[in-house]
């Protein structure tokens, strides 16, 4: 009887893997700035899916209703622009988006300052996060300008009241010269253009800031020991 062969097992040579093609970095000032933002907001920063606790915090409600309040500022403020002065002294669907205005104005103010000041006492520039403080600040100060600039243009006698007294206090300063709040065209294009766009773009990087950086810690909750 013939016994069957087992056929022995071919052992095939490993293959070697070839060299992939070497890629280069992108080069140019686009793939800088890009690589830049990726390393400073990444979308996990950008749109995170956690947040600590402490982010519950009633100061970091009064900066998103802040936000809010200046969304209707914003959109209100598009409709009177569009229509004109005359249209919301004498209509009275200008009356109401003059109003939603106004108030919308009082709530961005208030919150904004109840956040201020919150962080203030907070110490929020601490951890890194002086300039984020820092913008918040500016922010604060241009919408003071701004919310000048608005009674201003109002075209009523409190307007006027203000605009005058206002010019002979500018012109104690030695800026009368250079801001007059008695230029009509002046005042209405700060307050419509200039003013806002740099509220809005300020804000926006604010929050991008606190994106990048997170909410500082409460001052009693220390940073935690990196072993």
């Amino acid at each position: 009887m013939i016994g069957s062969e087992t056929p022995s097992e071919t052992v095939e040579p490993s293959a070697t893997t070839a060299p992939g093609p070497v890629v280069e970095p992108e080069t140019g000032w686009t793939a800088s700035v890009r690589r830049r933002v990726e390393k400073t907001l990444p979308i996990t920063e950008l749109l995170p899916t956690k947040q600590p606790a402490y982010i519950g915090s009633w100061v970091y409600v009064f900066g998103v209703v802040t936000i809010a309040a200046l969304f209707w500022v914003v959109l209100s403020g598009v409709v009177l622009a569009f229509f004109g002065s005359a249209w919301w002294h004498v209509s009275s669907v200008g009356h109401f988006f003059n109003s939603i205005h106004f108030w919308s104005v009082q709530m961005f103010f208030i919150f904004m300052v109840l956040h201020l000041w919150g962080q203030f006492w907070g110490a929020g520039w601490r951890d890194g996060r002086a300039k984020t403080w820092m913008v918040g600040v500016v922010i604060f100060a241009i919408s003071v300008g701004t919310a000048f600039t608005g009674y201003v243009i109002q075209q009523n006698f409190d307007s006027q009241w203000i605009a005058i007294n206002a010019k002979d206090a500018i012109n104690s300063t030695g800026f009368g010269g250079l801001f007059n709040a008695l230029n009509f065209g002046q005042m209405y294009g700060l307050h419509v253009m200039l003013f806002p766009i740099g509220v809005t773009l300020l804000v926006v990087l604010h929050i991008i800031q606190v994106r990048a950086k997170g909410v500082v810690r409460p001052i009693d909750d220390p940073m935690p020991v990196t072993p």
